[in-house]
């Protein structure tokens, strides 16, 4: 029996993956450095599970500090050679190929999507459909990359002589990018392809829970066309692979995306050889619902707004403010909505919630749910394990919570909802309790009024707010978070920023 054929064997929820999917399942799947997919230096390899079952669906080279060495040798000598005189044209031409392919492998990345991460398949359809959207919005920008020219030093002009003064735009160099398993492809994509639009040379690390896809990219990079060495893929656990690459002293910047507490890690290291840094870490987004709601059109999108993608994604609105006049109403809304959806495998499209991605962190959620009940929140859905195979919490609502419990100020990055009642006090005086958080990444406000709906997102302090929607994200609409939750905004112009260094060119003439 070959490999694929026991992999056809296992269960995947009742389902059968398309046989491509299980020929990539069953490949022996390595690093890619300097253009060729290799063992890690030490053999070491990482298996990856299929969180709806439990099951180890594939394996993968794990790579450490030695395997890194030779990804950031590779992106220098690609950086400071062809690659770095490449013309935007070129760059764009390049990325464009790159969207079509990912767009011709739509179904294989779907289902690599599921398999590795969970989530559900109209998530997943739309994952891969924003993947395309994503490369191509920067094939686009790398055309635009521009300097200006500006007034020269008085004192030239001055004695009579003249002078000219611009600005170029030149790529940061060579970037390590770390990124985490929520949205696998998606989070690629977003790292990869500004860097490539700037000139950027990349080595990039994924989550070790979730290589597939990106695995995959690193095949589509290389038909494409990129020169070898100017994406590198380092599989590998954090402590190790990831570590070292912010340490590492010929990268130039780092970019990543994951929890607070480990963005506090990579700002330390990465001070000691001064590289650049953007970060895009945790959330406790606040939604702020008023009592002229359209209560219809909230109760589900209040749900979603917890609920999308399990509650693990960092925009998550796990902190509502509800006026008192509509709490219960709402709340039943919510309760209806979320008790509904179906739980299963994401590879039957009629399930739309999935499992966590871990056992691991199954029991870090569960354990924040007892402790809420314990500090006395009113439960009233879910808070217990599905008893099924797989990391499943069902969708979990708790009401009258107190700022000061853990539930309503800690990030879980799981479907756990906390509720507060708020009453007909002024703006200012809700915003300062919607505010009370280290966490400022998104929000959201719900109301039909279209004052109070600007003057509260105004009031808001976060990098994103959405109105009588949440987590209105797109390729061209900049995101990324005040205080804790990050430095730096990743898509559009601004995304491509975070790769450029702007030099100042003056002429005497």
């Amino acid at each position: 029996m070959t490999t694929s054929d026991t992999l056809e064997a296992k269960p995947f929820g009742g389902h059968k993956p398309a046989p491509a999917t299980l020929d990539f399942l069953a490949t022996r799947h390595g690093l890619l450095i300097d253009g060729v997919w290799t063992e890690s230096a030490k053999g070491e390899r990482i298996e990856t599970v299929d969180p709806a079952t439990g099951l180890v669906i594939a394996s993968v080279a794990a790579g450490d500090a030695s395997d890194i060495d030779r990804a950031v040798a590779a992106a220098r000598r690609a950086f400071e050679g062809a690659w770095g005189r490449t013309t935007g044209a070129e760059r764009s031409r390049l990325l464009t190929k790159l969207a079509q392919l990912i767009a011709r492998d739509a179904d294989l990345f779907f289902e690599l999507e599921i398999l590795d991460n969970g989530m559900p398949a109209a998530l997943s359809r739309m994952i891969v459909d924003g993947a395309v959207d994503l490369i191509d919005y920067y094939a686009g920008a790398a055309r635009r990359i521009e300097g200006t020219t500006t007034a020269s030093p008085e004192h030239l002009v001055a004695f009579g002589g003249e002078a000219l003064t611009y600005t170029t735009r030149e790529a940061v160099g060579v970037v390590g990018q770390i990124i985490p398993w929520n949205v696998p492809l998606s989070m690629a994509c977003l790292k990869l392809a500004p860097a490539l639009a700037a000139g950027c040379a990349v080595v990039l690390k994924p989550a070790e829970e979730t290589p597939l896809s990106t695995l995959h990219l690193g095949k589509l990079i290389q038909e494409a066309g990129f020169p070898n060495g100017v994406v590198n893929v380092v599989n590998g656990r954090g402590e190790t692979a990831g570590a070292a690459l912010v340490a590492h002293p010929d990268v130039d910047k780092i970019a990543f995306t994951g929890s607070t507490e480990v963005g506090r890690l990579i700002v330390r290291e990465a001070a000691t050889t001064m590289k650049k840094v953007s970060l895009e870490l945790g959330g406790k987004s606040p939604v702020v619902v008023f009592p002229d709601a359209d209560l219809d059109l909230a109760g589900p999108g209040v749900a979603m707004a917890t609920f999308f993608l399990q509650g693990q994604n960092c925009m998550a609105g796990t902190r509502i403010f509800v006026h008192e006049k509509i709490h219960d109403a709402l709340v039943e809304r919510i309760k209806a909505f979320a008790g509904a959806m179906k739980v299963g495998h994401g590879l039957d499209p009629t399930n739309q919630f999935g499992p966590l991605i871990s056992a691991g962190h199954r029991a870090r959620v569960l354990q924040r749910i007892e402790e809420a009940k314990a500090s006395g929140a009113e439960l009233v859905l879910g808070g217990a394990p599905l008893d099924r195979p797989g990391f499943f919490v069902p969708p979990t609502i708790f009401t009258r919570t107190r700022p000061d419990m853990k539930v309503w100020r800690e990030e879980i990055f799981g479907p756990v909802m906390s509720i507060q009642t708020f009453g007909d006090e002024d703006l200012d005086a809700l915003a300062r309790r919607v505010n009370d958080s280290p966490f400022g990444l998104s929000g959201s406000v719900w109301t039909r009024d279209l004052s109070t709906a600007h003057r509260m997102a105004a009031r808001i302090r976060s990098g994103h707010v959405s109105i009588n929607c949440h987590g209105a994200v797109a390729s061209n609409i900049p995101f990324g978070g005040y205080k804790e939750s990050g430095w730096g905004r990743e898509f559009g112009r601004e995304g491509l920023d975070l790769y450029l260094e702007t030099k100042a060119v003056t002429a005497r003439l």
